[in-house]
């Protein structure tokens, strides 16, 4: 039986609601506010939740963050007035499957709930059904696939391998280190995936993006009331990933302050939300990532000894993906797979040449960069092979434009640049952005800092540029 939620602080609403899909063969549970309905979410299994986007103790949209991170099969409907539907249309965007306005009409209610629940199993059907077409491997553990990482067949990649396998059955906390875009992320899901708390949840937060005044708040989530604009009871990152892990990212961009109460959390194992006493128990295991040099702030007194010592328990080194020889290949036929499924084209192959170029660019975006390009030129390709001409210009034109040789075979046609004044500027940005962003080790924050741009303003340049 297809199992519901109904969270609603208008009492008689959620009875309603609740007598008509029972009469309709669902299993119905309802809830006054948003704790309760997380309370709910912790101890079943729902195929869906009927959530009002204005609750007592907190909205719509953080209902709807929770719920995407802690249960991501769970679909969400979100019930709203009209004053509220350009919100609801906002939530849609972040993950909401579709949302109902006031007053309600059954016949409309229950054609939405049907569609959400046919889509919520498609979609599982699909996951369950997707395989990579690669060839065959002689041994098992070969290749892993998390995310947008593969475990490949290199040197380096073995190692890697052989890392994830004897760190995740643990408990220790793990620093990640590499450059941007290595897929740092996916491994710390497959450390995750792979130890005692795979079926627990795993909370990823990018400290990078946190201001001082909100990064305690996302830590340690906070009261109605707490504060200015506290309107609603906020559930932080620990306490979301209790029981599970949880991953920073680019931590090493916190403040001294927010350091040190992160350093008081992983000691106590307890949590407190903002404006109250009461301490939550912990069980979660941490993992950071890092482009930075940790000992370095250390020495120049931006990052803690004693917390970098507390996560420290066990490092692992990503390799760049210039240093992944033949896996270059295998990441780009998979990247070509996963594009023909988003795309529904046929395109099978990459020619000789752009097979060349792959191999011998320098890759400064690495995993990610990579999967751009391929997705693109998946999208440009007319035919069932991607070609040169498809590729964005940094990488057509790498030795034109002099950021480093391609060696690429004499057989290729390298086209000619355009000497307009336009592509000029364009190109000399395009050049004055990597180079800072190899100065910084591709820390995006110090980068916009040197720059003088805001990092939305960097983020949008180095999409332009393949570097998302």
């Amino acid at each position: 039986m297809k199992k519901i939620l109904i969270v609603d602080d208008e009492i008689n609403v959620g009875i309603l609601l609740s007598k008509f899909l029972t009469r309709n063969g669902f299993e119905v549970d309802t809830a006054s506010n948003g704790s309760g309905g997380m309370e709910y979410l912790k101890a079943k299994d729902y195929n869906l939740v009927l959530c009002d986007f204005r609750l007592e103790d907190t909205d719509g949209r953080e209902m709807l963050k929770n719920i995407k991170a802690l249960y991501p099969k769970t679909g969400v409907i979100i019930i709203t007035g009209y004053s509220d539907i350009k919100m609801a249309v906002e939530l849609i965007k972040m993950g909401a499957y579709d949302y109902i306005t006031k007053p309600l009409y059954p016949d409309e209610i229950l054609n939405t709930i049907n569609k959400a629940i046919e889509t919520q199993y498609a979609l599982q059907e699909l996951a369950n059904s997707y395989s990579i077409p690669d060839k065959p491997q002689k041994e098992d553990k070969k290749q892993i696939l998390t995310g947008e990482f593969v475990v490949g067949t290199s040197k380096a990649s073995k190692e890697l391998l052989k890392q994830i396998e004897l760190v995740a059955p643990t408990n220790y906390s793990v620093i990640i280190l590499g450059e941007s875009g290595t897929g740092k992320e996916s491994v710390a899901k497959s450390i995750h995936q792979n130890s005692l708390r795979a079926n627990q949840p795993f909370i990823a937060m990018d400290c990078g993006s946190l201001t001082k005044e909100l990064a305690a708040s996302e830590f340690f989530g906070h009261e109605k009331g707490s504060f200015t604009g506290a309107l609603y009871t906020k559930i932080g990152h620990f306490e979301m990933a209790n029981g599970g892990t949880l991953f920073l990212d680019e931590v090493g961009n916190l403040s001294y302050e927010i350091q040190a109460a992160l350093l008081r959390t992983v000691q106590e194992r307890k949590v407190k939300r903002i404006g109250t006493t009461k301490e939550i128990d912990l069980d979660v295991r941490i993992i950071i990532a890092t482009n930075e040099n940790l000992q370095e702030g250390i020495q120049k007194g931006r990052f803690r000894e004693d917390l970098y010592h507390r996560f420290n328990e066990f490092s692992i080194h990503m390799p760049p993906l210039r240093e992944r020889g033949n896996d270059i290949m295998m990441l780009a036929d998979h990247f070509l797979n996963v594009a023909n499924q988003e795309l529904g084209r046929k395109v099978n192959s990459f020619s000789p040449e752009v097979i060349e170029c792959f191999m011998n660019y320098r890759w400064q975006g690495n995993i990610r960069e990579l999967k751009n390009v391929v997705r693109r030129a998946t999208l440009l390709t007319e035919g069932n092979e991607i070609t040169m001409k498809t590729l964005p210009l940094e990488i057509s034109n790498f030795k034109v434009s002099g950021y480093e040789s391609p060696n690429v075979s004499s057989t290729t046609e390298v086209k000619e640049p355009r000497h307009d004044l336009k592509n000029a500027a364009l190109g000399a940005e395009h050049e004055t952005i990597l180079k800072v962003l190899r100065e910084v080790n591709f820390n995006k924050t110090k980068a916009a800092e040197i720059l003088n741009i805001d990092r939305k303003t960097l983020y949008n340049k180095m999409k332009a540029i393949n570097l998302k």
